[in-house]
């Protein structure tokens, strides 16, 4: 997880690391715990805890982190975005540049194709 995303940063052999998705990572208290144990902010307290720690091997290296999340909806928001990204605030509060990207419209074939989803219109 994090912790080869750091050593890849730190040694400054690659340019780009790239983490899909951070609603994916898991804190190792979760998974050494049983199933059903409460983990409430374990996951935000990791992202922030590893944000401080790669945030200072990201500008030494000059190397591109990009950090893949997904959406997820809060339950009963009546006003306001009821979507949010998992993690905590941590990735809002270090990103350079956050970019919501969406599907849009299927891309039909042409030919024999036409019948087929060969691609999707995307919103940036």
């Amino acid at each position: 997880g994090l912790e080869i995303a750091g050593k890849l940063i730190d040694s400054g052999a690659v340019d780009l690391v790239v983490v899909d998705s951070v609603a994916a990572l898991v804190p190792r208290a979760e998974i050494d715990g049983d199933i059903g144990d409460s983990h409430v902010g374990l996951q935000a307290r990791m992202m922030s805890q590893a944000m401080r720690k790669l945030g200072a091997s990201i500008n030494k290296t000059k190397t591109v982190a990009i950090f893949i999340n997904q959406l997820r909806e809060k339950v009963g928001v009546m006003f306001g975005n009821p979507e949010t990204t998992p993690g905590g605030r941590a990735l809002k509060f270090y990103a350079s540049v956050r970019m919501d990207v969406r599907g849009n419209t299927q891309i039909k074939g042409t030919g024999d194709k036409k019948d087929q989803n060969v691609g999707k219109e995307t919103k940036v």
